[in-house]
């Protein structure tokens, strides 16, 4: 067997590596793609002398003219060969390939349309010839290609069994999923049309898959076509669009999917062509946000960054997705040890728990986050640490006192002794307007964190938002637990109805938020429309496909009928970043702070909720 039919590799180590030999099939179809293009030369180089010569020209000129198609023929198989053209370089039919081969055919033409040019009229050949031979050979060889690819694809598209579908978009994202869906014959899923609300695309067809209205069309649609499913490949769709496309395929019959959000493709984490089943969170949270990377790299990489809370639902994502703005070190604070793995899995892959970038600690204890900001002197804060549920702290309001008020105090107080030149607290929109124990005490959070901004002339602010989808203990999990026990949902009440944002979402925003607060601001991001919460059952009850019974049990003591994120007294503007607002916290220093007479003021039946009264 010779050695290159064998493909043994010899690396230095004396070891033999077998590389899988070239098919003799591959052999054959790149040794017929050199014959066809030979064919081409001869083709074009004898039909551009006779139309020359209106087929009629002396025997003699013929016989040369035959002789330049094989010397052209055969210079372009040399020079393929060569450039390795049929030797695999290139997919039969791509554009890398054609490039190749114009190049090739353009070089032959030059100089043998020179040489021609000069010895035409001596051998009997119009000086022309090449010149004339060059666009019919190149039409021909572009021409097989094209037909070849036809077939090709023709044979690669799914199967009658595959499920019909209408693709709402016609952009980069659905570009990307149609070539994966049209060139795969196992795909499950057969594109049959596309929805799309730009006026510029009505006539378009993508990948041979036409446009066939608005995407305020799904239901009549889908009916003329047969589709059974809509799949939503727009990676800017937010949840108002979703419940709007949702509803109407529905109608019809026509189960939703939808491709991935655009940060979640641009960051690696999904392609454009995972394609999954639309969940609640789509239809009531998502909130597509345009991520700033100059703007958070600014403040973020190459500093000491530490996050209190770390361990929960928003801290460990904050610290996942701050890890990968490169940060000199990224401390993740927390009382909570099994937390805190979780989020050291998020960041570093493992849950070893056995290096300095976990620190378990509370940021009760004043002495010991004074000691740890000595020790690791961190220039960025991000403050995540709270007691959250509204219920609870409404039968221990000094438990919230005492960490999200005192325990606050104490992260504020550790960080202006080191220097911390950027602190983001996150806070909650139950702090506008605040009717709760929850509400009052990230409220005087917020005064807080303006005070130190006052103090230290640093970029010191709060962040301001709703519910976020998925977070341990909040509404949609408890909903999903009910619903897979098969007991009844309860909700407070029939027309309660409140802000939601996925974390990821609310995370990337809150980061960017550190980088355009200014001192003392409190930051509102935009959360959209609010949702009812009744609706929320109900999608999740008819998702399932159970008969789950609603039960009202009536507004908890401290709580919303309507949840807002801006304060009766507070006024709004947006200078920097269309989903974030800025407003302004009236500033306490602690000396102010006053136990007892928050004491009496939680206990206070009606609740005074001025939050101008002091103490706050």
């Amino acid at each position: 067997m010779r050695a290159e039919e064998a493909n043994l590799a010899v690396p230095p180590t004396g070891e033999i590596t077998v590389v899988p030999a070239v098919s003799l099939a591959q052999r054959r179809r790149r040794a017929w793609a050199a014959v066809v293009d030979a064919l081409a030369w001869g083709t074009g180089v004898l039909l551009a002398v006779a139309l020359r010569f209106e087929f009629s020209m002396a025997p003699e000129g013929w016989t040369v003219t035959l002789l330049l198609a094989l010397v052209a023929a055969g210079i372009h198989v040399t020079i393929g060969y060569a450039t390795k053209l049929y030797r695999g370089r290139h997919t039969y039919g791509s554009f890398d390939e054609v490039r190749l081969l114009a190049m090739i055919v353009l070089s032959i033409t030059i100089v043998l349309g020179l040489v021609i040019a000069v010895i035409g009229n001596a051998v009997h050949v119009p000086r022309g010839t090449v010149f004339l031979a060059a666009p019919i050979v190149l039409l021909l060889m572009f021409g097989v290609r094209y037909f070849a690819r036809l077939v090709l694809d023709h044979s690669r598209k799914p199967g009658a069994d595959a499920e019909p579908a209408i693709i709402v978009g016609a952009g980069f994202i659905a570009d990307r999923m149609l070539h994966n869906m049209t060139t795969d014959p196992t795909s499950p899923i057969r594109p049959v049309g596309l929805l799309d609300d730009d006026p510029a695309k009505k006539n378009l067809v993508l990948r041979g898959v036409p446009v066939l209205g608005r995407t305020s069309d799904v239901a009549d649609v889908v009916k003329r076509t047969g589709a059974t499913m809509v799949v939503v490949a727009m990676g800017q769709a937010d949840s108002v669009m979703l419940r709007r496309i949702s509803d109407h395929a529905e109608s019809v019959g026509a189960r939703v999917a939808v491709t991935p959000t655009l940060n979640a493709m641009m960051s690696g984490e999904e392609a454009p062509t995972d394609v999954r089943d639309i969940s609640i969170e789509d239809l009531i949270g998502r909130h597509p946000v345009d991520t700033n990377v100059e703007l958070i790299a600014g403040y973020v990489t190459g500093k000491r960054v530490l996050v209190t809370g770390a361990g929960g639902s928003i801290g460990s994502e904050l610290c996942r997705q701050l890890s990968k703005f490169g940060p000199a070190e990224l401390i993740m604070l927390d009382r909570d040890e099994t937390g805190l793995q979780v989020a050291q899995l998020g960041v570093s892959g493992h849950g070893l728990l056995n290096n300095r970038e976990v620190v378990l600690a509370n940021i009760r204890e004043a002495d010991v986050i004074n000691g740890i900001f000595d020790d690791r002197r961190p220039e960025v804060v991000f403050h995540a640490a709270a007691l959250k549920h509204l219920p609870m702290l409404e039968q221990y309001p000094d438990e919230g006192w005492k960490t999200n008020v005192l325990g606050s105090l104490n992260v504020l107080n550790a960080a202006r002794r080191v220097g911390v030149t950027h602190f983001v607290n996150v806070s909650t929109d139950k702090a506008a307007n605040p009717s709760s124990v929850l509400g009052h005490s990230k409220r005087v959070a917020e005064k807080l964190t303006a005070w130190a901004a006052q103090e230290t002339g640093m970029n010191y602010v709060s962040v301001r938002f709703g519910n976020v989808i998925g977070s341990r203990g909040s509404m949609l999990p408890t909903f999903q637990t009910l619903i897979r026990e098969g007991r009844p949902i309860t909700v407070t009440h029939p027309e309660a109805t409140r802000y939601f944002m996925t974390i990821p979402e609310a995370c990337q925003l809150v980061i960017q938020a550190g980088g355009i607060g200014r001192p003392g601001e409190v930051l509102i991001l935009d959360m959209g429309e609010p949702v009812s919460i009744l609706e929320v059952a109900k999608r999740m009850i008819s998702m399932s496909g159970k008969n789950i019974e609603i039960i009202f049990t009536g507004l908890r003591p401290g709580e919303k009928l309507h949840e807002v994120l801006v304060g009766a007294k507070e006024h709004l503007e947006r200078p920097f970043h269309p989903k974030i607002s800025h407003t302004h916290a009236d500033p306490i220093s602690p000396e102010r702070l006053d136990n007892a007479g928050w004491k009496a003021r939680m206990a206070e039946k009606p609740r005074n909720n001025d939050t101008s009264v002091i103490p706050p």
